[in-house]
């Protein structure tokens, strides 16, 4: 694994765009705190969120529909110049994985653009279970976000990947920069810029028994939102 070394932030340099996958179901505080706090360490120029029609982990429980999730979405994104919301995956007729996503996006941009898919550390930890891992490892760069409750490890991945790994813990805002800039190759960063206990399984579950104050958990257009169309009222 790779450890920090010093460094200097070039001036000039080439465009960063950040893709968040997920089914955000719904999208709450804990996403958006990542995507801002990520956004500012990596000095992102445009973050994506990358709506799922149904992430292949979570096939066994019902999803609320695409409309409503989009809708979320923008409705959270549309003060924000430098958040948008792709379709992307909702569009494909077939099953899509997030390689192929990444593939899309690379394809698209070209070199012009460099590209960080984020994810959690829950996700990290069951990575290679993904499709095509390897590959989608080695497309873009990565950033692994901690999460309360799960160790940032890497025993479970490649001694490649392991070689690619950029440990950036503890780390300040100058510091983080001279990194990223000093990498030209693709990496796995790992960040602790934000730790959120905020699960949307929990959401779902506050909201079903209403339990909870909900715009303590998600933004309050998403709570209107919920409110208005009566969502995860009648979840099994």
């Amino acid at each position: 694994m790779l450890r920090p070394r010093g460094g200097t932030v070039a001036m000039d340099r080439i465009r960063r765009l950040a893709l968040y996958g997920g089914t955000f179901d719904p999208v709450h505080l804990g996403h958006l705190a990542v995507a801002q706090k990520v956004s500012r360490l990596f000095e992102i120029d445009q973050l994506w969120f990358v709506l799922a029609r149904v992430a292949p982990h979570k096939q066994r429980r019902p999803v609320t529909p695409p409309l409503d999730r989009y809708a979320m979405l923008a409705l959270v994104t549309a003060n924000e110049p430098t958040f948008l919301v792709s379709s992307f995956e909702l569009d494909e007729a077939a099953p899509t994985y997030t390689v192929d996503t990444l593939t899309h996006f690379k394809s698209r941009l070209g070199e012009s653009t460099n590209i960080y898919f984020i994810m959690g550390a829950d996700s990290w930890s069951e990575i290679m279970t993904w499709h095509d891992s390897d590959r989608l490892l080695a497309l873009t760069n990565h950033i692994v976000v901690t999460r309360p409750g799960y160790e940032l490890g890497w025993s479970h991945v490649s001694p490649e990947v392991r070689e690619r790994i950029v440990d950036l813990r503890g780390l300040d805002m100058a510091q983080t920069a001279a990194i990223i800039e000093r990498e030209t190759q693709q990496k796995v960063f790992f960040t602790d810029v934000v730790f959120e206990d905020v699960s949307a399984t929990d959401i779902r579950r506050t909201i079903k028994e209403d339990s909870g104050e909900l715009t303590n958990l998600v933004p309050r257009e998403v709570a209107e939102y919920i409110g208005k169309y009566q969502l995860y009222r009648d979840l099994e």
